[in-house]
């Protein structure tokens, strides 16, 4: 008999992790405060003079950070590849008009979030092509499926009931809308603050709020299902 599975939405979130794990979705993100901002200011500046090697140094601060938060938003390393690229170029090109009423962070994070989201809306699964693949029969299976469960005490009930957990997971996060996922991975997988996600995605912090309790409760809904 298969375990009956009950989760919650952290426990949700720390199984989501696990699994950016098993994808090799690494890294850990820092925001950048105090004389961070300083450098900052002076390299937009050289930039916005037309020095190449001060914008070159913002792409290296933040190369790392934007090419996670895509990879992470779009479930594609090919994708998120395409949309850092397209990100840094949208930064070079507009980088005269930054008028240092946000962070360089901020406006980066903005420019490379609304690539996604516009990706996002464009795409009915957001995880199918990282985590599916054609099995030997012919037939779609997952990606995880085939990941066997090393640890003490495991047994074929066991990885059953974790494969069952994971498709929830999967199936949770894809019917919220890209709006409602954005916010809910800045928050609780990139771990910012919510007036840095209102600042990122152009709107106030109790929008945020509302999106963020709308997606939280879809989850709980969905996740209640297989209590």
């Amino acid at each position: 008999m298969v375990p009956v599975i009950s989760l919650s939405v952290e426990a949700f979130v720390a199984e989501k992790k696990n699994l950016e794990k098993v994808l090799q979705l690494r890294g850990q993100h820092r925001e950048k405060v105090g004389a961070a901002r300083v450098d900052d200011t002076q390299l937009i500046r050289g930039a916005q003079l037309g020095d190449t090697a001060a914008f070159e140094e913002l792409v290296r601060q933040y190369d790392r950070a934007v090419l996670r938060l895509a990879v992470h938003l779009t479930g594609s390393q090919e994708d998120g590849q395409d949309i850092y690229q397209e990100a840094f170029l949208r930064a070079y090109v507009n980088i005269g008009s930054f008028r240092f009423e946000c962070s360089f962070y901020t406006w980066i994070y903005r420019i490379v979030t609304n690539l996604c989201l516009d990706h996002l809306r464009k795409r009915s699964s957001r995880y199918r092509d990282l985590t599916t693949t054609i099995s030997s029969d012919g037939e779609e299976e997952q990606i995880l499926d085939r990941i066997p469960d090393q640890r003490a005490g495991a047994s074929p009930e066991r990885n059953m009931a974790s494969r069952e957990l994971r498709g929830c997971i999967l199936r949770a996060m894809q019917r919220l809308s890209p709006r409602e996922r954005v916010v809910f991975e800045l928050k609780h997988y990139h771990g910012l603050r919510l007036r840095t996600v209102a600042g990122i995605l152009n709107t106030s912090e109790g929008t945020i709020k509302n999106t963020l309790f709308r997606a939280t409760h879809k989850l709980r809904t969905q996740l209640a299902a297989v209590r």
